[in-house]
């Protein structure tokens, strides 16, 4: 889903719901390799912070395991004294009647009960009636004391049986006690430990951040330059269309080797190249953005992919995917300025495309740099087009053969929501959009798209949506699983960690207020979801979170 960017959004900061937990199951590690990151030093940073992930997985999973076995077992020990109880009361009933049953006998009586019978029967049949009914008597409430007494020794060994339970119960809860309290000391450590790698990853990342944004400035300069050498020469450029036959070129303009450019030479001996206007047009435009976020489906104005770029400098005169613009694009053999090239290396088919500035350089949107910047042309390019000339018969397209992760504007493509040059947590504030709120930051995609939904909501309830949290940096991550082990993300697989989740309050916090059914309705047209794990009966209820594309 592509939104238009630049609504205006204004959020009320409320009471925070609860810090969010983790998706249930095992998280899904970086697969990316090292070279699908910014640099070196963020490639070591991901296989660091990837360690961390898998040891904190397995603690997390033990501690689960461990929870339920001690609520099992204290179930059991529950029942166990129940039943003992429920025997104890029995056998008392049993014996207060045996008990009042004798006192009856012996104490009002004041004999044997057979003397009595004899003493009384006025014949012997009556004699024997008697004693019959006084033995019938006394063998059931033998029978009764007895089966009690059964029950109760029963229950006795079930009390036996529930004091160990509760011992195993207070040993595993102990042991509990001990990995919550190692779980703790461990994300400490991990993150004490990755301080001085973060800190050298995040400064060599401004370093190249800086570098680039020079590297920027100066092309910038160059262009501009050279725009100002063609009015000062008194050059118009003329429309693709009267170049693309070299027979018949403007006045003062000689074809080069391919068609669809041209130069002039100056009084000076000189000789100025001229591009078509739409070329200088379109240019100018990807110049002009530089230093924009990259997103995998970027089309502008606030941010773009690779082939984004290119189609909205270009406009309707190409396709919009890289794909269909290396199809039917006119090929080239010798570039120039505003001709596309097309990124391989081969193993990977088609999977990026930028605009070439000069001999060495290109204009694109990189994943891995996360931005549209000025970088070298590579040296496994798939070959050039010029969108100057005439469109071609569709020709084949180089796919991948490897058989691996598929790659598209110089990072890899994975669909659980990594993406960039970077690890989960570590996206540089540059690469990422403003909501308008505090200083929350998601995915520029994701920010649209949340401005959208925002307006629409404000326009329901008369109030901008309230956010409470959003992109998570890694030690915020790992903070928080420090304090909440069992139950937080673990750091590095958090969607929080990639800029595409949010957590809401203003009402949205209870699934049973209107907010959240509006926004169970509506979000998911503009890309929200609340996931089907964070839903009331899954075990981890969060009505408060909602996460951006990755549910597609």
């Amino acid at each position: 889903m592509r939104l238009a960017v630049g609504l205006v959004l204004a959020a009320a900061l409320l009471t925070a719901p609860p810090a969010e937990p983790g998706p249930p199951g095992d998280p899904a590690a970086d697969p990316r390799p090292g070279e699908a990151f910014a640099a070196p030093e963020v490639a070591r940073l991901q296989r660091t912070a990837s360690d961390v992930q898998r040891e904190l997985a397995g603690l997390a999973d033990q501690i689960h395991v461990a929870e339920r076995e001690l609520r099992t077992a204290n179930d059991a020990a529950d029942a166990a004294r129940a039943e003992r109880a429920a025997a104890d009361q029995v056998v008392a009933a049993q014996q207060a009647e045996v008990d009042t049953y004798s006192a009856t006998v012996f104490e009002t009586l004041a004999q044997p009960a057979e003397l009595r019978a004899l003493l009384s029967a006025d014949d012997p049949s009556e004699f024997l009636d008697g004693t019959g009914l006084l033995d019938r008597l006394r063998t059931d409430q033998d029978v009764r004391l007895a089966g009690a007494v059964r029950r109760q020794t029963v229950a006795s060994a079930a009390e036996d049986a529930a004091e160990a339970a509760e011992g195993a119960a207070g040993r595993r809860k102990a042991d509990l006690d001990r990995r919550d309290a190692d779980a703790s000391d461990r994300a400490a450590a991990v993150s004490s430990e990755l301080r001085g790698v973060v800190t050298d990853t995040n400064a060599a990342v401004v370093a190249q951040q800086k570098a680039q944004r020079q590297r920027n400035r100066t092309t910038a300069d160059n262009w501009r330059a050279y725009l100002g050498r063609l009015a000062a020469a008194g050059i118009t450029p003329p429309p693709a269309a009267r170049l693309r036959d070299p027979g018949h070129y403007p006045a003062g303009l000689t074809p080069l080797s391919e068609p669809g450019v041209a130069e002039r030479t100056l009084p000076s001996g000189d000789r100025l190249l001229v591009l078509p206007a739409e070329t200088i047009a379109a240019v100018t435009h990807a110049v002009d953005v530089l230093g924009k976020p990259y997103v995998p489906d970027g089309a502008g104005p606030t941010a773009y992919s690779c082939d984004g770029l290119v189609r909205a400098a270009y406009g309707a005169a190409v396709p919009a995917g890289v794909a269909d613009q290396y199809a039917v694009l006119a090929p080239v053999t010798t570039p120039h300025p505003g001709d596309l090239v097309f990124v391989g290396p081969k193993r990977y088919g088609v999977q990026g495309v930028g605009i070439v500035l000069d001999e060495r350089t290109m204009l694109a949107a990189d994943a891995r740099l996360a931005g549209v910047v000025v970088t070298d042309l590579p040296a496994d390019t798939l070959g050039f087009a010029r969108p100057a000339l005439a469109q071609v018969a569709p020709r084949p397209v180089p796919e991948a053969t490897d058989g691996g992760l598929p790659w598209r504007c110089g990072g890899v493509s994975v669909p659980s929501g990594v993406w960039g040059g970077y690890p989960n947590g570590f996206i540089p504030p540059t690469a990422l959009c403003p909501l308008g709120v505090g200083a929350h930051l998601l995915r520029c995609d994701a920010a649209a798209a949340f401005d959208a939904l925002n307006q629409a909501y404000a326009t329901t309830f008369g109030t901008p949506m309230c956010v409470t949290d959003s992109y998570r940096t890694f030690d915020a991550q790992v903070r928080l699983y420090a304090r909440k082990p069992a139950l937080a993300a673990v750091p590095s697989t958090s969607n929080h960690g990639w800029g595409l989740a949010l957590d809401l309050c203003g009402g949205a916090q209870s699934f049973g207020s209107a907010q959240y059914a509006w926004l169970r309705a509506t979000a998911p047209s503009f890309g929200w979801v609340n996931p089907e794990w964070a839903w009331p009966g899954r075990g981890r209820e969060e009505p408060w979170h909602w996460e951006f594309g990755t549910w597609t």
